[in-house]
Order: structure tokens, then C-alpha cells, then sequence
């Protein structure tokens, strides 16, 4: 791609950026939620872009001028000067170009989301459910990192600790854009806390990560939906296992089934149920989405397939194996710490790599 096409397109994205720039402050659009915070999503996905363009435009800019100096001037040290100083805006340019070349690949509309994680115990009995509860430390340990609130929905109790499912909702700026590399089976290879022999089981736990539905992504008519209440279980003071507070929703469409008894209050247990069933519902659609991308390109976001094995936990050799991108790494106490982004870094790298070539074979 030449200077002047790049140039080109990021002179279009900036004058549609100043044009929704202008759209957003319209009292007319305002008035309209809807439209007012789909053009809101759309100038902060633009910004970056734009920032870059302001950048990339500087340098090339300086490049022009370091060239003047080279073939007019007669100074030898200004000549000197402005050598070292065209080395280091050509490497600028040539790393610019490479982001922007990135950033112009079309977004993920749902990247900028938040998130609904699913953590469910697969093969390996009770040792399974401790491995759950450890991937649930670890998520959270990796919230807390990154300044995201998160709160557990709903949860099903091992027989001897961690869980046999555990549902959160995540909050934060571009959540679902990082935590949508982590669906797939995750497999621990250890000594269990069951074993008496000192024997080495492998176990695994599925990841489902869904985007959250904004209310304006889908319509639900309550008509469609049947409201279950039951009594709360697990720890939440004495109205526990007294009063009907947990919501049990079933969309009879769809015959999908969300719960949710985290809260004391019938009323939030509601809330946070119609959203996560709006969510599931949204997901239907989504899937498709996703099917569509690996169908076209090699992609490291999981299609949703259970039995799609993405990454090991090998505790006698301290290892984390990525099957996807073949990436070991031998830090498992930080990562089971929360220290995952050094993973997920490298998983966007071959995302984009891919998603690159892809373009480049469509020119």
C-alpha cells in the first residue's frame, strides 16, 4: 500500500470522523438514543485512527523537509543532522504504516463490549470443579489488573471445592476485545488433591466468553418470557434459603434458560437475568458471525466448539502450553496469579497477522 493510498483513506476516515464529531453535539440526534449512541461507538473506534492519520501525516511531513535540507544545503553538519534524522522518521513511518495498516482492518463491532464468562467444570470428576475455581481466581485476579469490576451471576459448588459452573459479568473499556481469546477447553495436568498415589490426571474446564447485549442490540417482549422465582443458595446472610429472591427466566422461543440469585433483591436478580438472556439471544446471531470467519481465515477465537482444546496448565513442569499459536511459556504460578496478558498479547499479534493476509489476498 503506497503513501498516497494511505493518505487517501485516512483523509476519508477524518472527514467522517468531523461529520460525527458534528452529528453527536445535533440536539436532534440526541433526542434519539439509539442512533445518538451507535455514532458515539463509532467516533471513539474512529479516534485512534484519526490520531495515527495526524501522526503519520507529521512524519511524512518531516521526512519532506529532511530531504530539502540534503539536497540544497551545503553545511555539512546540518547535512549530518538531517541524515540521522531521516533514518529515524523512515523506521517512524515504516512502524506507523504497519499500525495503521491494522487499524484500518475492519473492528470487531463487538470488541468494544463487555463480557459474560462462563467457567464450567469438564472431564476429570471433582478435581475438574477445583480447576474451575482456579481459572475463576485467576480471571479475577486478571480484572483486578487490568481496573475491570466484575460480579458473579450465578454458580453451582463443587462437592470438595471450586465449581461445577460459574457465570460473571465483566465490565471495562474494550473487555470483550481480550477476553474472547480465552473460550475453548483449558486442560490441567497435576497430581489432584484426591489422589493418595501421587498420580499425574489430567483434567479440563470449559471457557465460554459471550459479548454483552447492549438494550439497544436486541428487543425482547416479555410475552416470550416465562419468570421462575426459587429460594437463593450459598452465602448471603440469614434471607437465604428463606425468601423467593432468585429469577430463573426462559425464553420460550428459543427455549434458552438463564438464573440468577446473586442478589438479595427479586427486583436486581430480574435485571441482571433479562440482560444475560438478552445477551444469550444476541449470541445466536453472533455465532453465525464467528463460523463465518473461520470458514474464510484461520482464527485464534474459538468457535464455540467444547471440545476445541486451546491451552494446558502442566503443574510438574511449571508450563503453559497455547495450542493455537504453539506458545509455551514456563511462569504457571503468575499466570494462575493473573499475569495472562503476555498470552493474549500473542494471540492478537497472530490474529492480526492472519486477518492481514486475508486482506491482502482480497486486493
Amino acid at each position: 500500500m503506497s503513501d498516497n493510498t494511505i493518505l487517501r483513506k485516512l483523509e476519508g476516515i477524518k472527514h467522517k470522523f468531523e461529520e460525527i464529531g458534528q452529528q453527536i453535539t445535533d440536539p436532534a440526534v440526541m433526542a434519539d438514543m439509539k442512533k445518538y449512541v451507535a455514532l458515539n461507538k463509532e467516533y471513539k473506534q474512529l479516534e485512534p485512527i484519526v490520531d495515527a492519520y495526524e501522526r503519520y501525516k507529521n512524519v511524512l511531513s518531516n521526512i519532506e523537509s529532511s530531504k530539502h535540507i540534503l539536497a540544497n544545503e551545503k553545511d555539512e553538519e546540518l547535512i549530518e543532522m538531517a541524515k540521522i534524522e531521516l533514518e529515524t522518521l523512515t523506521e517512524e513511518q515504516e512502524k506507523l504504516e504497519e499500525k495503521i495498516k491494522i487499524l484500518l482492518l475492519p473492528a470487531d463491532p463487538e470488541d468494544s463490549k463487555n463480557a459474560v464468562m462462563e467457567i464450567r467444570a469438564g472431564t476429570g470428576g471433582d478435581e475438574a470443579s477445583i480447576f474451575a475455581g482456579d481459572l475463576f481466581r485467576m480471571y479475577t485476579k486478571f480484572f483486578e489488573k487490568k481496573g475491570w469490576k466484575y460480579e458473579v451471576t450465578s454458580f453451582s459448588e463443587g462437592t470438595v471445592g471450586g465449581y461445577k459452573e460459574i457465570i460473571i459479568n465483566v465490565t471495562g473499556n474494550g473487555v470483550y476485545g481480550v477476553l474472547k481469546y480465552e473460550s475453548g477447553v483449558h486442560r490441567v495436568q497435576r497430581v489432584p488433591q484426591t489422589e493418595t498415589q501421587g498420580r499425574v490426571h489430567t483434567s479440563a474446564a470449559t471457557v465460554a466468553v459471550l459479548p454483552e447485549a447492549d438494550e439497544f442490540d436486541i428487543e425482547l417482549k416479555m410475552e416470550d418470557i416465562r419468570k421462575d422465582t426459587f429460594c437463593s443458595s450459598g452465602p448471603g446472610g440469614q434471607s437465604v434459603n428463606t425468601t423467593y429472591s432468585a429469577i430463573r427466566l426462559t425464553h420460550i422461543p428459543t427455549g434458552i434458560v438463564v438464573q440468577c440469585q446473586d442478589q438479595k433483591s427479586q427486583i436486581k436478580n430480574f435485571e441482571k437475568a433479562l440482560a444475560e438472556l438478552r445477551t444469550r439471544i444476541y449470541n445466536l446471531e453472533y455465532q453465525k458471525y464467528i463460523d463465518n470467519i473461520a470458514s474464510k481465515r484461520k482464527t485464534m477465537v474459538s468457535t464455540g466448539d467444547r471440545s476445541a482444546k486451546i491451552r494446558t496448565y502442566n503443574y510438574p513442569q511449571g508450563r503453559v502450553t497455547d495450542h493455537r499459536i504453539n506458545l509455551t511459556l514456563y511462569n504457571l504460578s503468575a499466570i494462575m496469579d493473573g499475569d495472562i496478558q503476555e498470552i493474549i498479547d500473542k494471540l492478537q499479534l497472530a490474529e492480526n497477522a492472519e486477518r492481514l493476509k486475508a486482506a491482502a489476498a482480497e486486493e
